[in-house]
C-alpha cells in the first residue's frame, strides 16, 4: 500500500524530476566542506528539530556529537505504522537524505555512514542502493547498510545502535545520549531520514520557508504525504469534515484533540501546547468514518502492547494489562478507574519511551473524551449515535 504524495515547496518540489542523481544535482549543488559551527548556525536559523518525534534541536546535537571518533546514522527505519514519509523521501529524494548526511559527515569528521532502512518496505532498500550506486566515488565517506526488524520500536533509536552493533535491534536502557555515547560508545549523530533531507535543503538554499512533512492518514488506504509549511492553517491538511471531528496527532504515541480543536490554529508547537499536544513524526489521523476515539485507543493500545521489547515490567506486564483495561472499557465490561489506576503506575517506569508514549495516548483520551468512555460504560456510544444520524 503506497502513499499518494503531493507537490510541495522544499523537500516534495519538482517530483516530475525523478530520484536520480543528475537532476537533482540541477537544483541542489554537490555538499562542500563546512565546519560544525557553520552547520549548526544554518540549522539554527532555520530551527531545525528532529522529525522523527522528539523535535530536539539537531544544532545542539551536532555540537554533541562533535568529538574524535563521531559516527553519523541515517535512521529510515519508520517503525510507526502511521508515517509514510521517509519512505516517500526515501523512494523521491534520496539524494536530499544522502547530501544532509555527507554535509554532517564533514563537519564532524567522520568517516563512514550508516543507513538504517527498513525491512518491510523493500523499495526504500532498492532505491537508496540505486542511490548510492549513482555516487560512487563521489563522496568522501564510506556508506554502511542495516536493515531493521519490522516492529513499531525498531527505529527507536537504542534499538538502531543495538542493531548496528550485531545485537537484537530492541531499546535497551540508557544512560547518556547517542550524541555521547552511541555506536561502540561513541558521539553518534543519529536522526531520521526527513531531518538529514531539511539539513541538506536548507544549507544549499537557505532557512525559509521552513516546512515539515505530515503524513495524513497514514496507516489507512486513503495514506497521503505532504509538504505543509510550519505556521500555515490546518485546512492546508485537514478536510472541513475532518476538522470537526476529532484527530490524533502525533501518531501512536500521540494525543487526541477533540473535534473542531484545530480550527483556527496553525501547524506549530506553540499553537498545539494548549492541546496537550505536539507534531511528532509528523502523523495526522483523523478520526475514521464509523469509529470513535474509545474503539480506535483501544485497537492502537492492543496493538502497542504487542510491540514492546518485554524487557522490563513496565512493557512485559503493564502494556498487556492496559489494552486489556482499555478494550473492556470500549466495550462496556471494566470500570474506567482501572484504565486510571495502571496509567499512574507504568507513567515513567519503563526502561525505554514505548510505554511512557501508549499512557501519553491513553490520557489524551482521559482528558478529551471521559464522557464518551461513561457512554461506553452504559454500553452506548455518542459517536455511533452521530453516523447513524448522519
Amino acid at each position: 500500500m503506497r502513499a499518494a504524495v503531493a507537490e510541495g515547496p522544499r523537500l516534495l518540489a519538482h517530483l516530475a524530476d525523478g530520484p536520480g542523481l543528475a537532476r537533482h544535482r540541477r537544483r541542489h549543488p554537490a555538499p562542500g566542506r563546512v565546519s560544525v559551527e557553520q552547520l549548526a548556525l544554518a540549522a539554527e536559523a532555520a530551527d531545525l528539530r528532529g522529525r522523527g518525534g522528539a523535535a530536539f534541536p539537531f544544532a545542539t546535537k551536532l555540537r554533541t556529537a562533535a568529538r574524535r571518533g563521531a559516527v553519523v546514522v541515517v535512521n529510515i527505519s519508520e517503525g510507526e505504522p502511521a508515517s509514510r514519509k521517509d519512505e516517500v523521501l526515501a523512494t523521491r529524494r534520496p539524494h536530499l537524505i544522502l547530501d544532509g548526511a555527507v554535509l554532517a559527515a564533514r563537519a564532524l569528521g567522520a568517516r563512514r555512514v550508516h543507513l538504517v532502512l527498513p525491512g518491510d518496505k523493500p523499495m526504500v532498500g532498492i532505491r537508496m542502493t540505486e542511490a548510492l550506486a549513482e555516487r560512487e566515488g563521489a563522496d568522501v565517506v564510506e556508506w554502511r547498510i542495516d536493515t531493521a526488524d519490522a516492529g513499531f520500536v525498531s527505529g527507536q533509536a537504542r534499538a538502531v545502535i543495538e542493531l548496528m552493533s550485531g545485537r537484537e535491534n530492541l531499546p535497551v536502557t540508557a544512560w547518556a545520549p547517542e550524541a555521547v555515547s552511541g555506536y561502540r560508545g561513541r558521539p553518534t549523530l543519529l536522526s531520521n531520514a526527513e531531518t538529514f533531507a531539511q539539513l541538506a535543503s536548507i544549507w544549499a538554499h537557505g532557512p525559509d520557508p521552513a516546512t515539515m512533512l505530515i503524513t495524513r492518514a497514514g496507516d489507512t488506504p486513503a495514506a497521503k504525504v505532504g509538504e505543509v509549511v510550519i505556521g500555515a492553517s490546518w485546512g492546508t491538511v485537514l478536510s472541513p469534515m475532518e476538522i470537526e471531528r476529532p484527530v490524533l496527532l502525533g501518531g501512536y504515541h500521540g494525543v487526541w484533540v477533540p473535534a473542531g480543536a484545530l480550527k483556527g490554529r496553525r501547524i506549530a508547537a506553540e499553537d498545539l501546547a494548549g492541546l496537550g499536544a505536539r507534531l511528532g513524526a509528523g502523523v495526522v489521523l483523523p478520526l475514521p468514518p464509523g469509529s470513535c476515539p474509545v474503539h480506535e485507543t483501544a485497537r492502537i493500545v492492543s496493538y502497542l502492547a504487542g510491540q514492546s521489547a518485554g524487557r522490563c515490567g513496565p512493557c512485559k506486564f503493564g502494556l498487556p494489562a492496559l489494552a486489556l483495561a482499555v478494550d473492556a472499557a470500549d466495550r462496556g465490561d471494566g470500570p474506567v478507574e482501572r484504565i486510571l489506576e495502571l496509567t499512574g503506575v507504568l507513567n515513567g517506569r519503563g526502561a525505554c519511551a514505548h510505554p511512557d508514549g501508549t499512557v501519553r495516548l491513553v490520557a489524551s483520551l482521559q482528558r478529551w473524551f471521559g464522557d464518551e468512555l461513561g457512554f461506553h460504560q452504559r454500553e452506548e456510544c455518542d459517536y455511533g449515535d452521530l453516523e447513524a444520524t448522519g
